[in-house]
């Protein structure tokens, strides 16, 4: 063989040995640069959520917001979800005295203002669902309550929620817009309590919302008056200022306001905001 063939072979060998290398090295930035965004998309995923959530709600949001509580503890194993339900003023005044809590969801924008106005609020409000009243007579309705003006009836034993708490501000404003006066056998700190005074039959009637005459079943009748219509309160939540689990406080408030949370909402005859 003469010397330019093997001086060709030889350049051929060279060439194939360079772009193996070239091969080998891409191949080796390639994995490098997997490998960082790999580490990159590790260190950006939001971190596992552990920990007490304690939420303060409105006694009307006890059903759904148990329900709630059991996805999201399925949702986010290591999590629990504690709650404080009561009269939505209350449970103001004991977030302004400083209890500890993550979030706070009200039945009413006025008493969530008590928390804001105080500056213990760490976002915006935002107005998650909203609730009607409805009155809760006994089952079967013996007295034939039919409206509004029938509860004025001296005969009957009415309850209703005090004014300082939103179903009892609700209900007067109701009973303000058709001139009606009520007198009731006593005014109660939540809607439960108003709605348990019926199921006990030591009234014959309360002024409650359709979401507690809904999760009472059989125990008790709901009729619904016109007038309602005039006294829908919104419900806000938000989260709170030095809540002790913010991150996971910030995912129950997600669940709430998901399409999730809202059917859970709806279904317990909650409006849509």
């Amino acid at each position: 063989m003469t010397r330019p063939a093997r001086r060709t072979r030889r350049t051929l060998q060279m060439a194939g040995a360079g772009a193996a290398a070239l091969l080998a090295l891409s191949a080796c930035s390639s994995s490098d640069s997997d490998s960082s965004a790999k580490s990159d998309s590790s260190a950006s995923a939001s971190p596992k959520l552990s920990g007490t959530v304690t939420v303060f709600a409105a006694a009307s949001l006890k059903e759904s917001f148990t329900t709630l509580k059991k996805d999201f503890e399925k949702e986010h194993p290591g999590t629990k979800v504690t709650f404080n339900f009561g009269g939505s003023d209350t449970l103001a005044a004991s977030i302004t005295s400083g209890a500890p809590a993550d979030v706070f969801a009200a039945a009413s924008t006025k008493t969530m203002a008590i928390v804001t106005d105080k500056k213990d609020a760490a976002t915006t409000p935002v107005t998650f669902v909203r609730n009607q009243l409805e009155i809760a007579t006994l089952p079967g309705n013996p007295d034939k309550i039919a409206s509004l003006k029938d509860l004025t009836k001296s005969s009957l034993k009415v309850v209703l929620c005090d004014k300082t708490v939103p179903c009892g501000a609700a209900a007067q404003k109701a009973l303000d817009a058709s001139s009606l006066k009520l007198t009731p056998v006593s005014y109660e700190q939540d809607v439960k309590s108003a709605l348990t005074k019926v199921e006990l039959k030591e009234a014959d009637a309360a002024v409650v919302y359709k979401t507690d005459v809904h999760a009472a079943g059989d125990k008790v009748q709901g009729v619904e008056f016109p007038e309602s219509a005039d006294a829908i309160n919104d419900y806000p939540i938000a989260l709170l200022k030095d809540a002790p689990n913010a991150e996971a406080a910030k995912a129950f408030i997600a669940l709430v306001q998901s399409a999730e949370g809202q059917k859970v909402l709806t279904e317990a005859g909650f409006l849509k905001p």
